[in-house]
């Protein structure tokens, strides 16, 4: 850049360029006319002829001091036109600066209000949001509570529940606690189907044997035993079992059992002319009851045969209530003569009842017709009191039935 009153300008500018190519004639003019002087005594003969040049150049150099005024005015023109052409860039610009800068405030304060009023209803939404979160998370929480008071309720249950199951395990491990285990299911059970009088426990037969159950019923069929059996250590190994072999020992070991059990209640239970010509086998399980007649079809049937029939606990209640109604109908069928001398004597009362009804029926008319008379004098009374209050003695007319006594005297 070159700075000329003020005024900067390019290299690359042409009137730039002009100036300096002028410049660069006059100096080579000047080395020129040095070199001629030089060699003027040299070129006398060349005087003329380089005078002429001279003064061409003279002529010369003048035209290019006057292009190079010329060329001065015209940059001092175009740099004012340059400078008046800039402010007014600068005017111009600064004026679309304030209008671009008029807008984006504009913009910018209609941003901030659309900002602001979404902000305050996204603030809205949130607080709403927030409040419904709040009130889900305490009824959730409450509902958890409440939850969590069940599950704690519910782990009580189950751990006093594992406490009796391993009191139950305890119980079953032993055959004697086993064998208490299944009379006392069984007295539960009798004692809630049958009259207290109807049944014996621990009944001591003819043979000292002892029954767990003895119940009274009318001959026939006579008085049938129950005892309670509890095949557990069988029952168990055959749900352990996990193999051919394994699972056909368990099952011989089950029929030998329950086989024994039997044969032992027909031997010792079953007594001609003082019990029932049966008995009952009491299984205190269900499941060992269900496995029995779904896979040992033949140990019932061995059962049925020897007259030992095998009961559940579900059964055994049937069997107990269809025993009460045998009950019930032998105890109506003694009872018949005292029912029908009650059924006389009541016949008496109610015709002594029927007399007794009549005679009073009698009272009731009399003293209807008693009271009857009654109120016909008491309403003459009244009428003769009346007439003395008001000294009508000439209007009393004699009462037949005060004259006709006074007639006889």
């Amino acid at each position: 850049m070159i700075n000329i009153n003020g005024t900067e300008y390019a290299y690359s500018d042409p009137r730039v360029i002009g100036v300096a190519v002028g410049i660069a004639a006059l100096i080579l003019l000047f080395a020129l006319l040095f070199r001629a002087v030089k060699t003027s005594a040299q070129a006398a003969k060349m005087a003329a002829p380089l005078a002429a040049q001279v003064g061409q150049l003279s002529y010369t150099l003048q035209n290019l001091s006057q292009g190079q005024e010329r060329l001065a005015g015209g940059i001092q023109s175009s740099a004012e036109s340059q400078a008046t052409s800039h402010a007014q860039i600068l005017q111009t610009m600064e004026m679309r600066l304030a209008a671009v800068q008029q807008n984006m405030q504009e913009r910018l304060h209609d941003s901030s209000v659309r900002s602001s009023r979404t902000l305050a209803e996204m603030q809205e939404k949130l607080n709403a949001s927030v409040h419904g979160s709040t009130v889900k998370t305490t009824k959730s929480l409450t509902e958890l509570q409440e939850r969590l008071a069940t599950i704690d309720k519910a782990q009580a249950n189950i751990e006093k529940l594992s406490g009796d199951v391993l009191g139950l395990q305890d119980i079953l491990s032993n055959k004697q606690t086993r064998g208490a285990f299944g009379e006392i299911q069984l007295n539960d059970i009798v004692s809630k189907a049958l009259p207290s009088d109807a049944f014996t426990f621990q009944a001591k037969l003819s043979n000292d044997k002892r029954a767990d159950c003895l119940i009274h019923l009318p001959n026939p069929p006579g008085p049938i035993v129950v005892d309670s059996k509890f095949p557990l250590e069988a029952y168990e190994a055959l749900r352990r079992a996990d193999s051919p072999q394994s699972v056909d020992a368990a099952a011989r070991a089950m029929r030998t059992s329950v086989r024994a059990h039997i044969k032992a209640i027909s031997e010792k239970y079953i007594i001609e002319g003082e019990t029932a010509d049966g008995a009952l086998m009491f299984l205190p399980s269900e499941a060992v009851y269900a496995e029995l007649h779904a896979n040992f079809p033949e140990v019932v049937r061995e059962g049925f045969a020897a007259r030992v029939w095998i009961v559940s606990p579900t059964t055994c209640m049937a069997t107990l209530n269809t025993m009460r109604a045998v009950l019930k109908d032998a105890r109506m069928r003694e009872q018949a003569g005292a029912i029908r001398k009650e059924l006389a004597l009541l016949y008496g009362d109610v015709d002594r009842l029927g007399s007794r009804v009549e005679n009073l029926d009698r009272h009731f008319g009399q003293a209807a017709k008693d009271l009857s008379d009654i109120k016909i004098s008491a309403n003459k009374a009244s009428r003769r009191a009346k007439r003395l209050d008001n000294f009508d003695f000439e209007e009393i007319a004699p009462d037949a039935e005060v004259v006709a006594p006074l007639l006889q005297e």
